[in-house]
């Protein structure tokens, strides 16, 4: 069985792939300071492992927070007796190079964005996911990421304003009732997600017409489901865009070694 780590700036997930299906899928705060043994047993309690992790003899990892991928190589190493396969690095490749300018590296989460994407829906495609930052992924007919845009994060944007204006409280995200807001909440509930929706569209819109073809708009991310609600902004919304994307750079790795 594979195991599939994706480290974001926030969260990191982890799940168990069979070759057919997840059997689970977790999340822990990203901490660049816990320790191999720390993720080990975490996993142990929380994903009760005992029952697979024999079973467990490879390992794929994804993180744009470097100092994360040391601890997380030594668990691979020291609990499942192998080595892993880490995105971004020489020895990981990848089913289309991305052709971007020269000397640019390109975040490990949009790679792996661009080969699940790629491999459900084919060319074509911007591919949205709302994490610590909003990013938008173009992928060209062949399956190659090409570049892309990067807009600062929902909750992002949300912790920005409440520290500049200490006047303004925390709120939830969430679709408001009326565009025209009678209280703070609703004025910054508005703000947000009826704000983030014209970027996002507007963002769309842009590439589209700089690209000069038709394209597919797929959402991912733990926010794309709510900013796809009654509102026409994506063609498709992924919940398990990444953790598929790793299956699929994984299996090209078995399959042209």
């Amino acid at each position: 069985m594979l195991l599939a780590i994706d480290c974001g700036n926030t969260n990191t997930v982890f799940a168990i792939w069979d070759g057919t299906r997840f059997h689970g899928t977790w999340r822990i705060a990203t901490d660049w300071r816990r320790t191999a043994d720390e993720y080990f047993v975490w996993l142990s309690s929380i994903m009760q492992l005992r029952t697979v992790e024999a079973a467990i003899d490879e390992v794929i990892i994804s993180s744009t927070v470097p100092r994360v991928v040391f601890n997380l190589r030594v668990l691979s190493d020291r609990y499942f007796g192998c080595r892993p396969l880490v995105v971004g690095k020489p020895e990981c490749r990848l089913p289309q190079p991305p052709r971007v300018d020269e000397g640019t590296q390109v975040g490990p989460d949009r790679l792996v964005n661009t080969a699940g994407a790629y491999d459900r829906h084919g060319g074509n495609l911007v591919v949205v996911d709302f994490g610590t930052a909003t990013t938008f992924d173009v992928v060209d007919d062949d399956g190659a990421y090409v570049g892309g845009v990067i807009a600062p994060g929902v909750n992002l944007s949300l912790e920005a304003l409440h520290m500049a204006a200490a006047a303004l409280p925390h709120v939830d995200v969430t679709k408001p009732q009326r565009v025209i807001g009678t209280n703070t909440v609703a004025c910054m509930q508005s703000g947000i997600f009826w704000g983030y929706v014209g970027l996002v569209r507007g963002i769309c819109d842009r590439i589209k017409g700089e690209r000069g073809r038709p394209m597919r708009i797929i959402g991912t991310g733990g926010l794309a489901p709510l900013f796809g609600q009654g509102d026409v902004l994506f063609d498709r919304v992924e919940d398990d865009l990444t953790m598929h994307g790793l299956t699929v750079i994984h299996a090209f790795n078995k399959e042209t070694a």
